[in-house]
């Protein structure tokens, strides 16, 4: 019997999404994220952020890699509305911020429907302060360390989290602040009056992803996009004076998933001769009829993406495939199965053993990949049963059975 292999095509298809203006104007941020299976590591079930940080985790990327955080600048400043009173005892009246720093969902879809959840959270917050009048003006001769409570501001008030780095001039000052899951408002209170007008000129967003497990997502391009509010009580909220000249952040997310899927039969592997456990020997010298014939097939397969499996027959016969005797008519059931290596199970997340494959598909609906798997060995079985067998031998008749099957590998899970 000859039988074929039959991977399925792959291709991913990009989508582009589309931001539906409303009422206000927003800034807009793109994220793009990539999962390509690697050999070398294929543990690793992880997509890879592509775009570059700006700001803060550009200048210091010692302190955002470890804990995988990102940053962009978010082009928009922030202008007091009226002047800063020193020792202010509202801390919404003097310099703050408040971020969405708790994971929020977001939904990410696939051009066939097919839609998992990524998380976010906004982990820092960094400012481009600009003083109306020198410090030196305000504090009397003094410092950044002298114009707010506790020092500079790359000293974080609770509960937020200084970085040790800053810069500095004699009207502005950069720094950066890391926030805590949950974390709720970080205020400084000012201990000199700040006249009209103290700008930050821009803010720098931390965040940090959790994305969903690439090895069961389709081939292609994810999209979707979380839209954050700025401004006084807002996600973004810098307090009751500094007021946003925007008030809308959009970040867009596109999720590229490539996978791989391949099969290689060894050479020759596409004839299979079926023959009795130990060969024909015993029959020929002791007449002892064969209660099976079988044979094994090994296969390799590298695969990131879930598939299903099924057959494609010469000859069928219910929902087997059939080996024929083209002189007499005659035909029998075939039985295929399979085993997949260590890695893959199926739906219900079980190893897969001696699986039957039948023509409908049903048993074989889902594999999935625990991890990449490159080039692991699988069997396909091959078999006639006993009561088949024994109407395949007749004495003193020479008979020839055949037929061809395809087995189906395809990516296209439904």
């Amino acid at each position: 019997m000859n039988f074929s292999i039959a991977p399925a095509c792959r291709s991913w298809i990009g989508a582009l999404l589309a931001l539906v203006a409303g009422a206000a104007s927003a800034e807009v941020h793109n994220i793009d994220a990539t999962f390509e299976p690697d050999f070398a590591n294929p543990q690793r079930n992880q997509f890879k952020n592509q775009t570059p940080s700006e700001g803060f985790c550009r200048q210091a990327p010692f302190a955002c890699d470890r804990e995988g955080l990102f940053s962009l600048i978010a082009s928009i400043p922030f202008t007091a509305n009226a002047p800063i009173s020193a020792n202010h005892a509202d801390p919404r009246q003097g310099g703050m911020a408040k971020v969405p720093s708790d994971w929020r969902d977001v939904t990410v879809t696939h051009s066939s429907g097919d839609s998992h959840l990524l998380q976010l959270r906004i982990a820092g917050i960094g400012h481009e302060l600009l003083l109306p009048r020198t410090v030196a003006e305000l504090t009397g001769e003094g410092g950044w360390d002298n114009l707010w409570e506790g020092g500079a501001w790359m000293y974080a008030p609770s509960p937020c989290v200084g970085v040790g780095t800053f810069s500095s001039g004699e009207y502005g000052y950069n720094s950066f602040w890391k926030v805590p899951v949950g974390a709720g408002a970080c205020s400084k209170k000012a201990k000199f009056d700040i006249p009209l007008s103290m700008r930050y000129q821009f803010f720098v967003y931390a965040y940090e992803l959790r994305t969903p497990d690439p090895l069961k997502m389709e081939s292609g391009d994810y999209t979707g996009s979380i839209t954050y509010t700025v401004g006084p009580n807002m996600d973004f909220d810098m307090g009751d004076v500094m007021i946003p000249d925007d008030s809308l952040l959009t970040l867009n997310f596109n999720l590229k998933v490539t996978h791989t899927m391949k099969v290689d039969i060894p050479p020759g592997g596409n004839r299979v001769v079926l023959e009795p456990v130990g060969g024909w020997q015993s029959w020929l010298d002791q007449g002892r009829k064969p209660t099976r014939l079988l044979r094994d097939q090994t296969f390799n397969i590298s695969a990131s993406s879930r598939f299903k499996m099924n057959l494609q027959c010469q000859y069928a016969m219910g929902n087997n495939c059939a080996l024929l005797e083209l002189a007499s008519g005659h035909a029998v059931p075939l039985e295929v199965g399979v085993t997949l290596p260590n890695g893959l199970t199926d739906g219900a997340g079980q190893p897969v053993n001696r699986r039957r494959l039948l023509r409908d598909g049903s048993g074989t609906e889902l594999f999935q990949p625990g991890f990449y798997l490159d080039r692991k060995v699988g069997t396909l079985h091959f078999e006639v049963a006993r009561d088949a067998v024994d109407e395949m031998l007749k004495e003193g008749v020479a008979r020839n059975y055949s037929g061809n099957v395809t087995v189906i590998w395809d990516s296209e899970v439904g």
